[in-house]
């Protein structure tokens, strides 16, 4: 797909650097997910119950155990994007299991075994909600460089950026009082 002639090169990605004094830095890099097709396959939306009642079905969305299974897909549901986003950073987890839904809340704990602190998570989540969100300060340098962008094409075009004080013919057109087709 182009855009005003420019391919569309792939989703958003942040990068995010955590140091370390003793070994490699570490380099998360997280793309946006695009496509939620596969964790909706693994992982379909919990479904009310029905009730029958006077005039017909009606479905029970104040059951405790339907809430309790949208607010459980909800969870699994992060954990699938933040897996999914940082797929690019080719971690190897140590309890997480692609395939495993059961397993992918062990994110965390991972992350924190190996030596993350609270705040270096924090920072990661941060990085893959980044990838996949739109936020002011995001559209704002997108525009800024979009006009900055108008700008040298303005300034590289080969068009006059001024009227001439005069024209080699004679007077200027606006100058001139008589009408030609008197």
């Amino acid at each position: 797909m182009k855009i005003n002639g420019a391919e569309v090169k792939g989703p958003a990605e942040e990068v995010l650097v955590l140091p370390r004094p003793t070994a490699e830095d570490l380099v998360f890099r997280a793309i946006a997910v695009t496509d939620m097709t596969e964790f909706e396959a693994m992982c379909p939306e919990p479904k009310p119950k029905a009730m029958l009642v006077a005039g017909g079905w009606k479905k029970s969305l104040d059951n405790p155990e339907y809430i309790q299974a949208v607010g459980d897909h909800g969870v699994l549901r992060f954990a699938w994007i933040l897996l999914k986003s940082l797929e690019p950073s080719n971690i190897e987890w140590d309890t997480v299991e692609r395939n495993k839904p059961s397993t992918w809340c062990n994110w965390d704990a991972d992350m924190k075994a190996a030596g993350l602190s609270q705040t270096e998570v924090n920072h990661v989540v941060n990085c893959v909600a980044s990838a996949n969100a739109l936020n002011e300060q995001k559209l704002e340098a997108a525009r800024a460089n979009f006009l900055r962008g108008l700008e040298r094409a303005s300034v590289n075009s080969s068009s006059p950026s001024s009227e001439p004080p005069s024209t080699p013919s004679g007077e200027a057109a606006s100058d001139s009082e008589s009408d030609p087709q008197e």
